[in-house]
């Protein structure tokens, strides 16, 4: 990077399950792009390191463990490998596709952060909250951080069906799910700071969502984006 590049500005979106956390990351990643900033859109499915096939090849080596496993695996593995498997994979990502990136010049808009991640693990008794803090602790803290709030009964709604991870393993019916989906909402309200911008999209369409986080960057002077 040359003396007058400037640094890539890192928007982070989180949310409980069914929040439109994807549909949102993809919009702005869009209007960025319409607006000719340079910009690349990072979710769990991201796996291509600019440059390097033999570490794209890893990284989706990595993915595929973490993410692209058989349920009963993961289930057998228990939640202490789970939070280390997370954070190599975060911790990978991070070093070899976002920090790249940001020092390039280009904006990340980062889909599904691990803040969701902390939140699961803040109500699961079995494993000290100081512990899924520490192992993430280390990432590129982002320039702005969309909590997309939603009630628990309305993201059931648009989801239709969930898994049991989305109900905490806590049961099979919607009321487990919406039970569990408000402690983790909780505990994701708990982790917010000055970097958080809480929006309620409970009863706002996708559009209007958009709308009001291009105007949140251009208030917050982080990028100025029509949408």
């Amino acid at each position: 990077m040359n003396a007058t590049q400037a640094v890539g500005r890192l928007i982070a979106v989180t949310g409980i399950d069914g929040a439109g956390k994807s549909t949102l990351a993809a919009a702005l990643q869009q209007a960025c792009t319409v607006a000719g900033l340079p910009v690349i859109l990072v979710g769990k499915r991201t796996v291509n390191v600019q440059g390097s096939p033999e570490l794209s090849r890893y990284l989706d080596a990595v993915n595929a463990v973490v993410y692209r496993r058989d349920a009963s695996v993961g289930q057998a593995s228990g939640d202490h490998y789970w939070l280390l498997a997370l954070a190599a994979w975060y911790t990978l990502q991070d070093q070899l596709v976002v920090r790249p990136a940001l020092q390039a010049g280009t904006h990340v808009i980062l889909d599904n952060t691990h803040h969701k991640i902390l939140a699961r693990y803040a109500v699961n008794p079995d494993v000290p909250t100081g512990l899924a803090q520490q192992v993430f602790a280390h990432l590129t803290p982002a320039d702005l951080i969309l909590f997309l709030h939603v009630a628990a009964e309305e993201a059931l709604r648009r989801k239709e069906h969930f898994t049991p991870l989305e109900a905490g393993r806590t049961g099979p019916t919607s009321d487990d799910f919406v039970a569990y989906q408000q402690r983790v909402t909780d505990a994701l309200l708990a982790y917010a700071d000055d970097a958080w911008a809480p929006i309620d999209v409970t009863t706002m369409k996708p559009d209007d969502v958009l709308q009001e986080v291009t105007g949140l960057l251009h208030e917050r002077r982080i990028l100025t984006v029509t949408a």
